[in-house]
């Protein structure tokens, strides 16, 4: 196996997803089953884990501490070790702190290894590197998902035990990366202060509404196919199994055909397509258009590799890892208040949930009207909010 920086992104790609993936398969029907949650537990949760996302910008103060290599397995250590314990706290309280524990690690690792990938990959390869990202993640979740069937369906064993056999996998896959790989250089120093620049607001705004839509996929998709459809944790492990096949063979041309067609079209054709979804997701009446829909949904999504192509055509590489952090913490503004709030809606109107992710999702279609054809530092926008002032502001 070859130590470049490439393969080891790849190899901490396939733990997060290992061990993510089989905590979220199982999380609609663990909290049903084992803590009777309703629309309103569920969605504290969610809202509970997204608050370590929302405080990623604190990523670029550890920096100064960490090298970003060292912080990336660190917060996957951090991630293994909160899915190894949730299965011993089924009530809310237990599951409420595991799941902040978990979020942390996730987050964290998400914020680094975004900034590692668009720095440590040429612009021209970066499309095709996420959508081969994209394709391990998805290996990584069908290995999880058949782990699942192996210690719950067939070794007809518990929760508790799924849990803690997966989050101590991953952790010994992480001590292994760490011993395997040696350190690797990250080129230009980067800022350790939060930047934000008026040039990139377009990508701001992209990530703001790309984090309120992805909520209610995550958090309310799911929970309709378990409480409205009566989905069995088979069922969901078996749709979600479709999911990741298709992503496997599918993920890695995307990301080929996105550097083809360019960041606005593939936005484009990410929006139109979440919109009709959207809709169709508050009308379905049937479980296999919901799963239909479900798979389509998730495909959909591996088109936001543009977003962060775009970014990287735009960017002044040293603000690279000081973004990343931002991006991540204005990612989840929403996502900390849309769980909770949307889950006290569900009780009274689901379909109005997913009207408003609709909504959200022609905000983002507006918005990618405005990418050039060939970002570029200086060419970011078609039209631009302020074309004269592009000064930074910064928070040391």
């Amino acid at each position: 196996m070859n130590k470049n920086p490439q393969t080891m992104l790849l190899w901490m790609t396939f733990v997060m997803s290992l061990v993510f993936s089989v905590w979220q398969v199982l999380l609609n029907n663990f909290v049903i089953e084992r803590a009777a949650f309703t629309g309103a537990e569920i969605g504290m949760l969610q809202s509970l884990r997204e608050v370590p996302g929302f405080l990623a910008f604190s990523a670029i103060f550890i920096l100064i501490l960490l090298r970003e290599q060292s912080f990336a397995l660190l917060s996957l250590a951090v991630l293994c070790v909160g899915v190894a314990i949730t299965g011993f706290y089924p009530d809310v309280l237990g599951l409420y702190l595991t799941t902040v524990l978990m979020s942390v690690g996730f987050h964290y690792f998400e914020t680094i290894n975004q900034s590692l990938t668009l720095q440590w990959v040429t612009k021209n390869e970066t499309a095709s590197f996420l959508g081969k990202a994209l394709a391990w993640r998805s290996a990584a979740a069908l290995f999880g998902y058949a782990s699942i069937w192996l210690v719950m369906s067939w070794c007809k064993l518990d929760y508790v035990w799924m849990y803690a056999l997966i989050g101590c996998l991953g952790l010994l896959m992480v001590i292994t990366i760490t011993v395997y790989f040696p350190r690797f250089g990250i080129g230009e120093a980067q800022h350790k202060k939060v930047i934000l620049r008026k040039q990139y607001w377009l990508y701001y705004l992209l990530v703001f509404f790309s984090g309120a839509r992805r909520q209610i996929f995550m958090v309310f998709a799911g929970f309709m196919m378990v409480e409205k459809f009566g989905y069995s944790i088979t069922e969901i492990t078996s749709l979600f199994l479709i999911n990741y096949v298709v992503n496997l063979f599918f993920a890695s041309a995307i990301g080929r055909f996105i550097g083809r067609i360019g960041e606005r079209n593939a936005l484009t054709i990410e929006y139109i397509g979440l919109i009709i979804i959207f809709i169709s997701y508050a009308l379905v009446e049937k479980p296999e258009a919901a799963a239909a829909l479900y798979v389509i949904d998730h495909l959909l999504f591996a088109m936001a590799i543009a977003i962060k192509t775009y970014f990287q055509k735009i960017a002044d590489r040293k603000d690279i890892a000081a973004t990343m952090s931002v991006s991540f913490t204005i990612n989840h503004i929403a996502a900390v208040v849309i769980p909770a709030l949307l889950g006290l809606l569900w009780l009274h109107s689901p379909e109005a949930v997913f009207y408003i992710g609709a909504g959200f999702a022609i905000c983002s279609l507006l918005l990618a009207s405005n990418i050039p054809t060939t970002p570029a530092q200086g060419n970011e926008v078609n039209w631009s909010m302020s074309s004269k002032n592009r000064d930074k502001i910064s928070v040391k």
